[in-house]
Parts: structure tokens; sequence; C-alpha cells
């Protein structure tokens, strides 16, 4: 919404008029996309549940303290929901305990993975490659040629 506002304010067109007028030109070479993740959804739950770990232990605890000191910050705030976020402010204010919100925060985050993946899947011409596949290189030179 505050960038549609934003288009419009500089523009005086809405958003869509703005993109409608824009001139489409075709790109001058092929745009591939990819998608790297573990092939196996037991590693992909492995590896965030590892990576959620690091951010405790690196201070993201303390992190969002200082956020949760701020007389202008709410839990109601977009940036607050955020997956992590949400979950440490409710164990901030005595709502769960630790070991509460740090499986709440690995589950929202494994969530919001399995809708990334589902997004990507709708990508035409995607192609997926396995973090695990030793020739993860030479698959992806393989279908750049």
């Amino acid at each position: 919404i505050q960038r549609a506002l934003e288009v419009f304010e500089v523009s005086g067109k809405t958003l869509t008029q703005f993109w409608d007028e824009q001139d489409e030109q075709p790109l001058p070479y092929d745009v591939i996309s990819f998608a790297v993740m573990p092939k196996e959804r037991k590693t992909l739950h492995k590896r965030i549940a590892q990576r959620y770990e690091i951010m405790m232990k690196q201070g993201f605890v303390e992190e969002v303290k200082a956020l949760f000191a701020r007389d202008d910050l709410h839990e109601e705030l977009p940036s607050i929901r955020c997956v992590g976020y949400r979950q440490v402010w409710q164990y901030l204010k005595g709502e769960i305990d630790y070991d509460e919100m740090v499986e709440r925060g690995i589950i929202a985050t494994r969530q919001l993975a399995k809708r990334q993946i589902t997004w990507l899947r709708s990508w035409p011409d995607l192609h997926w490659l396995d973090t695990e596949d030793p020739n993860l290189l030479q698959s992806a030179l393989k279908i750049l040629r």
C-alpha cells in the first residue's frame, strides 16, 4: 500500500496505471531461475533447527530485547510479527518459556519455508537443485549451457 501511495504521489497515477504505461521490451538475454534447497524435507527441517539455534547463540534474544524496551514498538506491528521476532516477544512478555520460544520459532520457520516452496512451485521453468548433490555446480552449469 505504501509503495502504491508513493507512486501516486510522484506520478499522479495509480500503480496499475503506472505499470500499464510501461514499455516492456524483451530482455536481451534469457532468464534462468534456480531454487536451491535440500531435496529431502527432513534435511531442510534439520537445517532450519540448526540455523535457529545459531541465531539464539549469536544474540537474537538480546536483539529483540532491545526492541522490546522501546516505547514505540508493540507486537501488532508487522515487523514484530515476523517469524522469530513474534516468538521472542512472547518469551520476553513471560507468555512462554525459553524452550517453548525456540520450538515455536522453529515451527514457524518451517511453516514459512513450506509456503515459500509452494510459491516457488508456481514459477514456470524453475530449475530445482539439491543442496546435497555433490555435483551441484556441474548440475547448474549443465542447465546454463
